[in-house]
């Protein structure tokens, strides 16, 4: 039995030979076809597989074929709809149209391809316009499709993209975990601004002085506070944080200094203030530059004094906590404007640190990255990665929430990601746009097939490429930059040696 090809603008029913007698229904005739019936289907979970065609015969016809070869299939003519799919994670292979226009469909493949890398991209184009099939191509499409095609082409093509797809996932199962090096205690980094604070640290941590930690908020102030704290003469002794920002100011004063039974309403018992409870440990005052005046003067009789009055009490009560302090606001510029206290400024400002950003420490980021990756990992259950383009769109991003901001879009990239390898579009909104921004380059026209030849890099190059700015942007650190690409240590040394590679941080 032989069928008759697909046609682009009429009804895609496949139709017998005269010799076959009366049409039959499509799924019939697809069942009969050999090839179809023995083709394989993913297990244990069916590929998904999205159409977008605006020819609705031709969409429906697409369907009722890749059902039939055991797809989970979903179908769409609007391509605002099928970025909606795709967010969703609904398609691991796209079947997409092509117009003899081809501007808007080759900008949508290759977003795609830059958004769901993992999404394996098939182009139909008329058989007038293989050009587009070739910059569809070069935009990241996997393969295609020239219509008129049967039945039989159909099939082999999304078989070829379902082995793809197959073969990328259990890859990527396979890849090694991003692991991070420690830098001092639970402070992660190793870059120059690092080092500086180390050095510091070291110093400030076996001294009792009061201590200021400035600088953004999300730079890990507190993680600091703790670590001047743990390599401390009092480790062992209580760390009591504070938000001085969250408190209204009386609820703040009975935190810090305690109160006595009936001072206020529901003091049925006394209690002892943070200051009396550390015990000779820590007391951690943070956003100290939003207490109010009244409170800035209380703070500073109890640093000078080395003792307390509880709320409603008539005694004082001494001390032996060591503060430390840390606020994201310019407190040298409210003494200025009268709203901090000069002397409770010199009081704190004994040790002076301020937390560099993440921006000004962007090398830190693939180690920052990892640690919370591994994190994820052991709440999760589940080993991630970062692809290439992530990890490359993370590193340009300029991070103004800092450490916590890269930390909630690590967390949601795990979230949403429906694989071990976190993609570009896994990636919060804002990040995704800086990514295709990046890669957005003027497209005066439908590029030609030489043109398109001259674009194809060797994967020597391509590797050999990749390899150097891995070790670079580590500073040659070699173990961390075969984990990120993915390969062991014994494989990235064979791979110096293979490409003639002495000392990366040179070539």
């Amino acid at each position: 039995m032989s069928y008759s090809p697909i046609l682009p603008n009429a009804l895609p029913t496949l139709r017998p030979t005269p010799a076959d007698g009366a049409r039959k229904p499509i799924r019939q005739a697809i069942l009969q076809n050999p090839q179809i019936a023995a083709a394989p289907v993913a297990e244990p979970a069916r590929l998904r597989l999205l159409v977008v065609e605006i020819d609705p015969a031709m969409r429906s016809a697409c369907q009722e074929i890749a059902t039939t070869l055991g797809y989970q299939v979903e179908t769409t003519g609007d391509s605002t709809q099928a970025r909606k799919l795709l967010e969703a994670r609904s398609a691991d292979i796209a079947l997409v149209n092509l117009p003899t226009t081809g501007g808007a469909a080759l900008d949508w493949i290759a977003e795609t391809h830059l958004l769901h890398p993992e999404i394996a991209l098939i182009g139909m184009t008329s058989s007038g316009s293989v050009h587009l099939a070739v910059e569809a191509m070069r935009r990241g499409a996997s393969d295609y499709l020239t219509k008129p095609f049967t039945v039989d082409e159909l099939s082999a093509v999304l078989a070829r993209a379902a082995e793809s797809v197959t073969v990328d996932r259990e890859s990527r199962r396979l890849r090694d975990q991003l692991r991070s090096s420690q830098g001092l205690g639970a402070i992660i980094g190793r870059s120059a601004e690092m080092e500086k604070l180390y050095r510091i640290l070291s110093k400030v941590a076996q001294s009792t002085h009061p201590v200021l930690i400035l600088g953004e908020s999300g730079t890990g102030k507190e993680l600091v506070a703790r670590t001047i704290h743990a390599y401390g003469p009092s480790a062992a002794k209580p760390f009591l944080p504070v938000d001085c920002g969250s408190l209204v100011p009386t609820l703040i004063e009975s935190e810090l200094f305690g109160y006595v039974k009936g001072a206020f309403t529901g003091a049925n018992r006394s209690k002892d203030g943070l200051f009396v409870s550390a015990e000779g440990g820590t007391v951690f005052l943070d956003e100290v530059g939003e207490l109010t005046l009244d409170l800035q003067a209380k703070l500073l009789r109890a640093l000078q004094e080395k003792e307390v009055r509880p709320v409603g009490a008539t005694h004082r009560v001494p001390i032996r906590a060591r503060i430390i302090a840390a606020t994201n606001r310019d407190l040298a510029a409210m003494v200025e404007r009268g709203t901090f206290r000069k002397d409770l400024f010199y009081r704190l400002n004994v040790v002076n640190l301020r937390m560099p950003t993440l921006r000004d420490r962007r090398e830190d980021i693939p180690l920052l990255a990892a640690h919370f990756l591994e994190r994820m990992a052991k709440s999760h259950g589940q080993r991630y990665t970062l692809n290439d383009e992530a990890l490359r769109t993370m590193m340009q991003h300029d991070w103004p929430g800092n450490i916590r901001e890269l930390e909630h879009a690590i967390e949601r990239a795990c979230a949403l990601s429906s694989g071990p390898v976190l993609q570009l579009g896994d990636l919060p909104t804002q990040l995704q746009q800086q990514g295709i921004e990046a890669h957005r380059t003027p497209q005066p026209g439908v590029a030609t097939d030489q043109a398109a030849t001259n674009d194809v890099k060797p994967l020597a190059d391509m590797e050999r490429d990749a390899i150097l700015n891995a070790i670079r942007t580590l500073g040659g650190d070699k173990l961390l930059a075969a984990r990120l690409l993915g390969i062991g240590k014994t494989t990235l040394y064979r791979k110096l040696k293979e490409y003639g590679i002495g000392d990366p941080l040179q070539e």
